[in-house]
């Protein structure tokens, strides 16, 4: 009873923070997808998921943001809460395709 009690309490709070979360794959040296729309004013989960066999790094001068994601692993960064607006991010170790913006709206 106590545990049917404790996951009526926990399921709400869980399918909130499945909203917030958003994907970013780096393949061939290319972010997928090069946009991303997320709702102003929201604390947002980036899960980036690099499928190359070399490092990245999730790289953004708009949001304050550096994180290395090894060859064939996954990470993951929080962004926000933000106001409107585009916000460009790239793949400092493949500057000329891994390109991307998040769309604030």
């Amino acid at each position: 009873m106590k545990y049917l009690l404790l996951l009526s309490i926990l399921l709400p709070f869980s399918s909130v923070a499945a909203e917030s979360d958003y994907v970013l794959v780096i393949r061939d040296h290319k972010f997928e997808p090069t946009e991303i729309k997320v709702p102003a004013g929201k604390k947002i989960k980036l899960q980036i998921h690099n499928k190359d066999s070399t490092p990245e790094e999730f790289h953004s001068d708009d949001l304050k943001r550096e994180k290395i994601i090894l060859g064939n692993k996954s990470a993951f960064v929080f962004i926000g809460p933000l106001t409107p607006g585009r916000y460009k991010f790239m793949g400092e170790f493949h500057e000329s395709t891994a390109q991307g913006v998040v769309v604030v709206e």
